[in-house]
């Protein structure tokens, strides 16, 4: 007999039902794949072969494409092996967090969590606007197309993870996505434009383009466990995870890389749309791209119950759903890379306490006294982070030669296991 699909319950902070882990290797395969891919993601890879005095990293195409992959393999395990705290444990990213930095120091990253995902909804809402536009010829329309899949993105947000992933992804949207990348992809690479192959950057160069690549799992990090912890069996979410991101990740990153040489100064949106059947390839593109800005509505709504957990998801979804609309009604898509940048330098330490706290110093086990308990902030967690932060802006911005993401999270690492050892947990 079929399993009858319903909405998650809205658990807040607890642990989710046994009876309601019911999310194998495929469904997370879909999902991680599906929001590993999208419009952004293509813009972002722009940035590798864009050239240094447009801001970009002067990459060739053969050299993007080699940082892509690098990338994309590092930020997708690190992605993975974060949300298997939430398949063990069933919990959300931020509760899982409690243990370590006290429950009252989770609230500080749950905070620049919940303003990254109002950003990224913003963005998505945005440049989703922008291709709906261009797709139906009708100018100055992108204000309504904003106001539409605002809307959207609360409605799916509102019908839960479960029901997106098998009844929207595994059944229509990823296949498109498949589809039309595929074309987009064969259109490109048999149409004639001339490729740089190769970038005249020195070795920084190449590793703060690395760092570009980690950001975008990286980025994703605080949200892992909020879909991996309905997972039937911890380490199938670790497998779908890293496949399928690692995958999409690498795939689109190396597409928007390629696709700067065909219009170069121009959007990824026009570039896509010049290409025969491109306006057909991009509304495809398109109809997937909803559930990136549906898992940025969710997850911030998740976030807010590890602060205030008696107020209903739906009830946040609807507010941040709002407040990403009229930021999308009023502000432009201007310094995305930066953007990225900085969400690296808030997450890649957390991400380095989190996987110690939990792999090194407790054994892979968190209690109910260790999520629930009265510890209320750890100072000492909280110091390690801003040494890791100091790190990764020292190395990104101050001496940019060997790349920031790796180093912030080795030494984060090691720091905090020697400070819980030196301390006790």
């Amino acid at each position: 007999m079929p399993l009858k699909i319903k909405s998650p319950g809205d658990w807040g902070i607890e642990r989710v039902p046994g009876e309601h882990r019911v999310m194998g290797r495929f469904d997370f395969f879909v999902l991680w794949s599906s929001l590993g891919v999208g419009l952004l993601v293509l813009q972002a890879g722009v940035f590798l072969t864009m050239p240094v005095e447009s801001y970009g990293f002067g990459l060739g195409l053969l050299d993007a494409i080699l940082v892509s992959l690098a990338g994309s393999i590092i930020g997708s395990l690190l992605l993975a092996v974060a949300g298997l705290i939430g398949e063990r444990e069933g919990v959300p990213t931020m509760v899982s967090l409690r243990p370590s930095f006290g429950v009252l120091g989770s609230y500080l990253p749950t905070i620049l969590n919940i303003i990254q995902l109002v950003g990224w909804t913003t963005f998505e809402i945005i440049i989703m606007a922008d291709a709906a536009e261009s797709i139906s010829g009708i100018d100055g329309s992108s204000s309504i197309w904003v106001v539409v899949f605002g809307v959207l993105a609360i409605l799916m947000a509102v019908w839960g993870p479960l029901r997106v992933v098998r009844e929207w992804l595994e059944k229509f949207a990823i296949w498109l996505v498949y589809l039309s990348t595929l074309y987009i992809t064969y259109s490109l690479f048999t149409g004639g434009v001339s490729f740089k192959l190769f970038g005249g950057g020195d070795f920084s160069t190449y590793l703060l383009a690395l760092d570009l690549v980690i950001a975008m799992p990286i980025s994703w990090m605080p949200l892992v466990s909020d879909y991996n912890r309905f997972s039937r069996r911890a380490g199938e979410g670790l497998v779908g995870t890293f496949s399928g991101y690692t995958i999409a990740n690498f795939w689109f990153y190396s597409l928007g890389a390629a696709l700067y040489f065909l219009y170069p100064g121009e959007t990824i949106v026009k570039s896509i749309a010049t290409l025969f059947f491109g306006q057909l390839a991009l509304l495809l593109i398109l109809v997937d791209e909803t559930d990136n800005a549906f898992a940025d509505v969710y997850s911030a709504s998740v976030s807010l119950q590890n602060i205030k957990a008696n107020i209903s998801r739906s009830i946040y979804v609807s507010i941040i759903g709002l407040i990403s609309i009229i930021l999308g009604l009023t502000i432009p898509i201007v310094e995305y890379e930066n953007f990225l940048l900085l969400i690296g330098a808030s997450f890649v330490p957390v991400v380095a306490i989190l996987i110690a706290d939990y792999f090194i110093v407790r054994d892979m086990e968190y209690g109910d006294e260790d999520l629930y308990g009265n510890k209320k902030l750890s100072v000492a967690s909280l110091l390690v982070w801003l040494m890791g932060f100091i790190v990764y802006y020292y190395f990104a911005y101050v001496f940019p030669v060997v790349g920031a993401s790796l180093p912030t999270f080795i030494l984060t690492f090691l720091l905090y296991v020697l400070v819980r050892k030196f301390r006790g947990v």
